[in-house]
């Protein structure tokens, strides 16, 4: 079997709806995708209703959160959250939040972005997504290469959009709270490319080991952004702590050059999740 555990939609900041996403994941040859749109599970019922014969859809989100990297300083980590409740009263209310405030947040440094004469328009950015789209920056970046600012998204984050006076922050829920709340609703926990340092700080083994005595089920070992030595070191780490691992491409369409199932996982590992999780099951085209 050939199984893809992170993937984004149109829902947040990838190229493809949920239905077509899941037609390119058997076009790709998958047997199971899991649809981990961040901060949102709004493409849930498109992706399951367009479903193709034999594939099985994987329900989760990627969540931003907050945590310390083991000196003291504070950074963003990923979590990935499989086959939970979505309809949770406290993860409902926190998933609202993050997305208002990543609008919040687009909306000033599109607006920033105007006053140095950037020739974009805040109100159509913010009106071409969804009413209640995680906005992110990506969607920035999309309109910078629109307007010719720009020739890629890589472009626009290493120019625009990281640090600098375009950057504004965002409050993303505390790591712990997030493991907390997802177990809640019934569902596993994976953490997101956990050792890419090009993305930015990461966190130490240290944390790694304090997030799994609070319930982390998994750790994403074969990424894109993980080279062969940080797979050995992840994947031995995991060992020690008894995580699972799982691989997936993080795929975003064309807003990246990964292509679905890059990286894949284990069935034992999607059979192992699916056993811990009680929130929701995978679903069978």
């Amino acid at each position: 079997m050939r199984i893809d555990l992170h993937t984004h939609s149109t829902e947040s900041d990838g190229t493809d709806t949920p239905a077509q996403l899941v037609a390119a994941a058997a076009a790709a040859g998958l047997d199971a995708v899991a649809l981990t749109d961040h901060d949102t599970a709004a493409g849930w019922a498109e992706a399951a209703n367009a479903l193709p014969p034999g594939l099985r859809l994987v329900r989760g989100a990627e969540l931003s959160c907050a945590s310390d990297d083991g000196s003291g300083r504070r950074i963003t980590v990923h979590l990935l959250a499989y086959l939970y409740d979505h309809t949770s009263p406290a993860l409902v209310e926190e998933q609202l939040r993050l997305r208002l405030e990543r609008r919040q947040r687009l909306r000033v440094m599109a607006e920033r972005m105007v006053e140095d004469g950037f020739p974009i328009d805040p109100d159509e950015l913010m009106a071409a997504m969804p009413a209640d789209a995680p906005a992110g920056r990506p969607h920035l970046a999309m309109a910078l290469i629109r307007a010719g600012v720009v020739t890629s998204v890589d472009e626009a984050f290493a120019r625009y959009l990281t640090g600098g006076r375009y950057y504004v922050p965002r409050t993303d829920t505390p790591v712990a709270r997030a493991i907390e709340m997802i177990s809640e609703a019934g569902g596993v926990t994976v953490l997101a490319h956990p050792f890419a340092s090009s993305r930015g700080p990461i966190v130490s083994e240290q944390v790694v080991a304090d997030l799994a005595a609070l319930g982390l089920g998994g750790v994403e070992v074969d990424h894109p952004d993980h080279d062969p030595a940080t797979r050995a070191r992840l994947r031995g780490l995991a060992g020690e702590l008894g995580l699972l691992t799982t691989g997936s491409s993080d795929y975003h369409g064309t807003n990246k050059t990964v292509e679905l199932g890059a990286e894949t996982t284990s069935p034992d590992v999607l059979d192992a999740l699916a056993d811990r999780a009680t929130g929701c099951k995978v679903i069978v085209g």
